[in-house]
């Protein structure tokens, strides 16, 4: 039986703000993925206090200081369709619904290979998924494993016959050189 993500948010004078069942988003230009947008902060610095902050969960990536919590969950790739539709009808959809999302791929590229200007903190909570990178170098992330992403160009695979899910925490971040 899959995890099904609960957001438990707390603040103000010490309560609880909000205890629910997290739902997903799905995007026809990325079949298989089911995204679950937690929390975010503004671009910035955040801060805390008395006065509860509202969640920033858009655009998909933070800019510079802001921040994402979400959830991703791969079906196995085997079960996965091709996009279909047209393409720009699914690029429109993608950016009405995770403004952002897709604009780290690269145009015509199908290799799920891309790079973000966020330092990425990811782990593998349930399933197997591989990391691949740009050099061709693959790790295989099985439950518990943590990644650290630098801004490095990547690509997420799930090999196997169960879905993989994984947790992310993206910090925007100004990319040197």
């Amino acid at each position: 039986m899959p995890i099904q993500p609960r957001l438990v948010v707390t603040g103000g004078a010490a309560e609880v703000l909000m205890d629910a069942s997290a739902e997903p988003v799905t995007v026809g230009a990325s079949p298989g993925v089911e995204f679950f947008l937690l929390w975010g902060t503004p671009d910035g610095t955040p801060s805390v206090g008395a006065k509860p902050a509202e969640p920033v969960t858009l655009p998909f990536f933070a800019g510079p200081g802001g921040t994402r919590l979400l959830l991703a969950r791969y079906a196995p790739a085997s079960s996965v369709p091709e996009p279909a539709g047209d393409p720009d009808a699914l690029r429109a959809e993608a950016d009405a619904l995770l403004p952002g999302l897709l604009d780290p791929f690269e145009p015509g590229d199908d290799s799920g290979m891309h790079s973000t200007d966020t330092l990425d903190y990811g782990i593998c909570l349930e399933g197997e998924l591989w990391l691949e990178l740009d050099d061709g170098t693959e790790v295989r992330l099985t439950p518990g494993t943590c990644v650290v992403q630098q801004g490095t160009r990547h690509a997420w695979h799930n090999r196997s016959d169960a879905p993989a899910l994984m947790c992310f925490v993206g910090i925007g971040a100004v990319r040197e050189g």
